[in-house]
């Protein structure tokens, strides 16, 4: 562990270098540290315990004893102690904003806007839902009750980091479940302070748990666990698979949130100024850290040119800077690994034969991991920036000859997130959505849904997050004959 730099976030998340569990703050067993970077300065900013299996073990026991109570306690119960956890959460939105551009780089406004709105917008639709939310209910003569499911454990990314928490958590004890979270150790001090928010809001001891530490270590451990019911894991398809892999042994219910590449097809009818403009925008919403993004553009070959030049420009509104300067559009990528993987990214592209129209792989800052915001064309469905995620601000202009090809390079793909059209009405933007295999498709800039249910096709994942399907991903169905 190395020397902490005095900053805000050592007093805005003072139990940093704790576990949660059982209801009580407690020192890592380990003895060891994980540094958190802050990735536009490279320095050390605080550290979490590197926690162990046996840490997991005792919090998910801790979950198993109180899970009794808990999915007994009365709904209007439930209620209060959400509601406190959502005021609790807007009494600490300056910690949280500032913790997070820290933590992981995106620009003070866009914390604001994004990485505290979404959160917050998620639990109020849990409280919402719950109110109306039918437990039990009769269909064709038999009873039907829809039960919680019992122990969750929740393992969650560095690129939204209290999104996917909240995501997870707040459905989760909504419904009468008990939790484990493990965060992404690159970006734990928003969980943290989020676990503050839990307590404070009467949360009873053991129904919710934090474990910091590394993957390993942790998420393995959460995720092979005889104690925990349902293992909810957003990141990587490769960790994914391992995840499903150690969730078999005891048969739990899995639910995976994982990569993706997202086509943007934009019709020849389209309003390729708004529709360009919106795609280099959504390409790069979150410097690219997004498993949803829209970072494949498809575009009529003969309206190629015009998308270039459109794309070029949009692009040279991105400038990268500081977080907590407050006026870049473009924050750092979140770790060091990413930033050499993105620039490797964009010289196998080079290398690929793809035409470089704005950026490339050269440093975008003297410290910090900066990538300059990099546009590519005449780029073919098997070149290798077509087909992998990037997870950082690149985007890849395809070129298409009729709308059935089009549907066949967005579907020729190993993922299946998310995907956007733009056509000349709406109704022609459905037609082609129908005949896209993905979860999610945005029609002419559409805005988020909190009531839209989220997740992939294929190698995107299984199961569904977001509005009532994530109620339903920590329940079980019982029939009652008689």
């Amino acid at each position: 562990m190395t020397e902490t730099v005095a900053s805000p976030t050592t007093i805005a998340a003072s139990h940093q270098d704790q576990q949660y569990i059982g209801g009580e703050w407690v020192a890592g067993e380990s003895g060891d540290f994980i540094d958190v970077i802050d990735p536009s300065t490279e320095e050390t900013i605080g550290c979490i315990p590197a926690g162990t299996a046996e840490e997991v073990d005792r919090a998910a026991k801790a979950a198993r004893a109180a899970f009794d109570t808990w999915s007994q306690t009365p709904v209007d119960e439930r209620l209060r102690i959400l509601e406190a956890v959502i005021e609790g959460f807007k009494a600490r939105e300056d910690d949280l904003v500032r913790v997070m551009s820290m933590e992981m780089g995106a620009p003070e406004s866009f914390s604001r806007g994004a990485q505290f709105a979404l959160p917050l917008m998620t639990m109020q639709t849990a409280v919402e839902i719950l109110r109306d939310f039918e437990f039990e209910y009769e269909a064709n003569g038999v009873l039907l009750r829809r039960e919680p499911i019992g122990v969750i454990g929740a393992i969650t990314p560095w690129n939204f980091p209290l999104h996917q928490v909240a995501l997870k958590v707040i459905p989760g004890l909504a419904t009468g479940c008990t939790v484990v979270l493990k965060p992404s150790e690159v970006t734990p001090l928003s969980s943290v302070i989020f676990t503050e928010v839990l307590e404070a809001a009467g949360v009873p001891a053991g129904v919710f748990n934090l474990v910091q530490g590394a993957g390993p270590a942790v998420g393995e451990a959460i995720a092979g666990h005889p104690d925990i019911d349902l293992v909810s894991f957003t990141g990587s398809t490769r960790a994914g698979k391992r995840v499903s892999e150690l969730a078999s042994e005891t048969v739990k219910r899995v639910t995976l949130e994982l990569g993706g590449k997202s086509a943007n097809i934009i019709l020849d009818d389209a309003d390729f100024e708004a529709a360009v403009t919106a795609g280099v925008a959504g390409c790069y919403l979150n410097t690219g850290q997004a498993c949803n993004a829209p970072t494949r553009m498809l575009v009529p070959r003969a309206r190629l040119a015009e998308v270039e030049e459109i794309a070029k420009r949009a692009a040279g509104g991105f400038v990268a800077g500081e977080a907590r300067e407050g006026q870049t559009a473009l924050g750092p990528v979140t770790t060091e690994a990413g930033l050499h993987r993105v620039r490797r990214y964009i010289e196998q592209g080079v290398e690929e034969g793809a035409k470089l129209v704005t950026g490339g792989s050269e440093p975008a800052a003297e410290r910090g991991y900066f990538v300059t915001p990099t546009v590519f064309s005449e780029v073919t469905p098997e070149m290798t920036i077509a087909r992998e995620e990037i997870f950082g601000p690149v985007l890849s202009i395809l070129t298409y000859d009729s709308e059935d090809e089009a549907v066949a390079i967005t579907n020729d793909s190993e993922y299946g997130l998310g995907g956007w059209v733009w056509a000349g009405s709406v109704e022609r933007g459905r037609a082609v959505a129908r005949r896209m295999r993905t979860g999610q498709v945005y029609i002419n800039g559409a805005n988020i849904h909190p009531y839209a249910p989220f997740g992939g096709y294929k190698q995107s994942g299984n199961g569904r997050e977001w509005g009532l399907y994530g109620f339903e991903e920590c329940l079980e169905t019982k029939a009652i004959l008689g």
